[in-house]
């Protein structure tokens, strides 16, 4: 393939932080035009810095992670002559994306309504918190928030641990990732037919089928699974599941048969149990466990384990990750071209062999405006 799959779509991009950007980061990837439209003051998360990280003194490193390979294009919303220009660009976009609280665009006139009746085909996409209605229309769309909302920090820690949040925005980057599942489908049957689709997504719902599996087990049994006592993975699943400390470390022991891992950990109190114990008497026998695996390190574990191949992986931070082969051998990191360069993760996907590399910088606020409009006669 010559050409990357996307090449020749016009996306344009009313988003801010991470859902909407993240989706259109991904469409950049596979060679769509991601227009950002911006506010005079830019993309609040401009301004959102982690580890007070920042690639100058006006956009910060989280910016600059998530909106690479775009172009900005600032308009004032509520100005009547910028909102003619920006319909004038609706008619040469084949996808609009934005993640404002739902009637925002409506009242703007840029709704899916009016964008259709200025494009027919356009693939509209809309990002909510919780939806385009309901009691909680109104509520904070933040992901720590959603995580809370939708009962997703009782899936991680043990039994008596508090809440465990997840240490990264999953919500947000779950329903960026399905908005893109979503424009890539609609797409393919505006190909096939010509139309265009509505597309609406919320972040409450992204995390609601993130646990399809728990939720189901919950619909039919009416009992919330629990997470176990000790060295809790998954709290549908049995013994041995979880990750377990060493004397030096941890490692992570999946679905393993009982009977066999006393036998090849010379564990005579996990004896007593039998493989149909491992749900029923879960909690014991990852408490046996535990009281014999801190005995011997990480390493004398895992090379019994590997012995009859069963399923164990040591627990590694990003620096022994970085350092090792296995990682190194993905060439995952990736160098952008900016006035301050620096590393991140290039696309994980491959196409025909070839990874989709693009080292092109985030926008600066406004700096495509004037040429946008110039190449696409806007005035």
């Amino acid at each position: 393939m010559s050409a990357l799959p996307l090449e020749g779509v016009v996306v344009l991009e009313f988003c801010q932080y991470l859902s909407g950007p993240s989706a259109g980061l991904r469409l950049a990837d596979l060679g769509a035009r991601v227009i950002k439209i911006e506010s005079p003051k830019g993309d609040a998360c401009r301004k959102l810095a982690i580890e007070n990280l920042w690639m100058d003194e006006d956009d910060s490193l989280l910016f600059h992670t998530i909106n690479r390979n775009k172009e900005s294009f600032t308009a004032n919303l509520k100005d009547e002559s910028d909102i003619t220009i920006i319909k004038k660009l609706i008619k040469r976009a084949g996808v609009v994306m934005h993640n404002f609280r739902p009637g925002v665009m409506q009242k703007l006139g840029l709704g899916y309504e009016d964008m259709q009746s200025i494009n027919p085909a356009i693939v509209y996409t809309e990002i909510s918190g919780y939806g385009d209605g309901g009691p909680w229309v109104k509520k904070p769309g933040q992901d720590l928030l959603l995580q809370a909302k939708s009962g997703l920090m009782f899936t991680s820690g043990n039994f008596d641990d508090p809440p465990v949040p997840f240490g990264l925005a999953i919500g947000d980057i779950l329903c960026g990732a399905q908005a893109v599942q979503g424009i890539l489908a609609a797409l393919v049957h505006k190909e096939q037919t010509g139309e265009g689709a509505l597309l609406q997504l919320s972040l409450l719902e992204s995390l609601l089928d993130f646990q399809f599996e728990l939720l189901t087990t919950y619909y039919a049994s009416g009992k919330i699974p629990e997470r176990s006592k000790a060295n809790n993975g998954n709290p549908l699943l049995g013994a041995p599941y979880g990750l377990h400390r060493t004397l030096d470390g941890y490692i992570a022991i999946a679905m393993v048969n009982i009977e066999l891992l006393a036998e090849v950990l010379e564990c005579d109190p996990l004896k007593a149990f039998t493989q149909s114990d491992v749900f029923d008497s879960r909690d014991e026998i990852k408490q046996t466990l535990a009281d014999h695996l801190k005995i011997r390190p990480s390493e004398y574990w895992l090379m019994k384990l590997r012995e009859k191949d069963l399923w164990a992986m040591e627990v590694m931070d990003w620096n022994q990750l970085r350092e090792s082969e296995g990682y190194q051998a993905l060439e995952m990191e990736m160098a952008l071209d900016a006035q301050k360069s620096f590393v991140t993760t290039r696309c994980p996907i491959r196409m025909d062999g070839k990874k989709l590399i693009s080292r092109r910088a985030a926008p600066l606020l406004g700096a495509d405006t004037d040429r946008i409009i110039t190449e696409f006669g806007l005035k």
